[in-house]
């Protein structure tokens, strides 16, 4: 039998196998999509990136007859813990080859060190928190994912519930397709709805201005801060944290796609949709230099699809009708950019109102993607003696 073994992602090599594993897993499969290493980057280095001020993160790698073949993060957000008086300890960037054995090592690696940081639970998949790639997606395997959707192989929750996770949550896609997109019946109810609901709340609706950029975005991360206080998973969004997903999120906005709604001056509503990257990803195998770059440049107007990330309303403004507008001005935007379809994601499973409202639209409910959760025990296999356990360092 050969030997499996867990090492800390300590060197710049051991980075180079964290970071470059999924081209090894994924080289066969043609619905994957590269992930742009520059963010990835980005969004692991722990000087960079604000989650890390107050969290803290271990990387390991697995290996098997000396060759990587898995990979894995444990996460403490000490934000989350304090937000919801529990000892809850997260793992994410979880990447393996068809064996349990590999997975087990992985994931009791990532549990005896939340154990020792006094964590009770473990949870996850959740890179880093749920404002990037969570949940293993068991339905709708069957196309590739938009932009910040996560993406697995279907052993992948198999080898999770072999383990002894259970089901946390389900976060839902939904897809709007050209079918709906352009049919006169549908797009005239939503016409009349949008045209009676700015009448009788006195709403204006306006377009994201470039030019005030942080103080929408300020906008939003209040509105965020409001709307998703009642979700699952929530936790209050930083100005820190809102400028740096901005910084990658900025070369893709189009201002027409992000919609704000106004009652007296004030905002109260706000829509998100982005044009969907991942189209491009694909074709650039996740490098931006040096020929990434006119790859984007000359196939970023070629983007059939969008992402609506954000759909919010103040709590007073909402079961008005909001929803129906916004989800309207973006599909008329939408049409005059030759846009043929739109991911609305992820809505959690518990938000009935949103889930109602779209599938009055017709809209399809194509994936699901599930948060894991078991309590943390002492670990069924003695690892520590086959681990090469070093200080590491969180910096790319």
């Amino acid at each position: 039998m050969k030997e499996t073994t867990i090492k800390e992602v300590i060197t710049k090599q051991d980075w180079g196998m964290f970071l470059k594993l999924p081209w090894q897993l994924y080289k066969n499969d043609p619905l994957w999509v590269p992930p742009l290493l520059y963010d990835l980057k980005r969004q692991l280095n722990s000087k960079l990136n604000p989650f890390f001020k107050t969290s803290e993160v271990k990387y390991w790698l697995a290996f098997k007859a000396g060759k990587c073949v898995g990979r894995i993060a444990a996460i403490i957000n000490h934000q989350h813990n304090k937000h919801y008086a529990e000892q809850t300890g997260f793992w994410g960037y979880f990447e393996c080859i068809n064996d349990t054995v590999v997975a087990d090592l992985l994931l009791d690696i990532a549990h005896e060190w939340l154990r020792q940081n006094r964590m009770q639970q473990a949870r996850g998949p959740v890179n880093l928190s749920l404002n990037n790639e969570c949940g293993f997606l068991i339905e709708g395997v069957e196309s590739s994912p938009v932009l910040q959707m996560n993406y697995n192989p279907p052993y992948y929750p198999k080898l999770l519930e072999k383990y002894g996770y259970q089901k946390e949550h389900d976060l839902l896609a939904f897809y709007l397709s050209d079918a709906i997109l352009t049919n006169e019946k549908s797009i005239n109810r939503l016409k009349r709805i949008s045209e009676a609901v700015t009448q009788k709340e006195k709403i204006k609706f306006r377009y994201f201005n470039p030019k005030d950029f942080k103080n929408e975005l300020e906008r939003i991360r209040l509105l965020f801060n409001d709307y998703m206080s009642d979700n699952w998973g929530f936790l209050p969004m930083t100005k820190e944290e809102v400028d740096f997903m901005a910084q990658s999120l900025k070369p893709v906005l189009v201002k027409e796609l992000a919609i704000f709604a106004e009652a007296d001056g004030e905002t109260v509503g706000c829509s998100l949709a982005l044009p969907d990257l991942n189209q491009l990803l694909k074709k650039m195998d996740g490098k931006l230099f040096p020929f990434g770059i006119f790859k984007f440049l000359f196939h970023k107007h070629k983007i059939s699809d969008i992402r609506v990330m954000l759909m919010g309303i103040n709590k007073p403004f909402r079961k008005k009708g909001l929803e129906a507008v916004f989800i309207y001005r973006t599909i008329m935007e939408g049409i005059k950019r030759k846009i043929t379809g739109a991911e609305l994601s992820w809505v959690s499973e518990a938000n009935t109102a949103m889930i109602r409202e779209l599938e009055n639209l017709q809209a399809k409910l194509y994936k699901r993607y599930r948060v894991y959760s078991m309590p943390l025990k002492q670990n069924k296999i003695t690892i520590l003696n086959n681990v090469c356990y070093e200080a590491a360092s969180n910096s790319i």
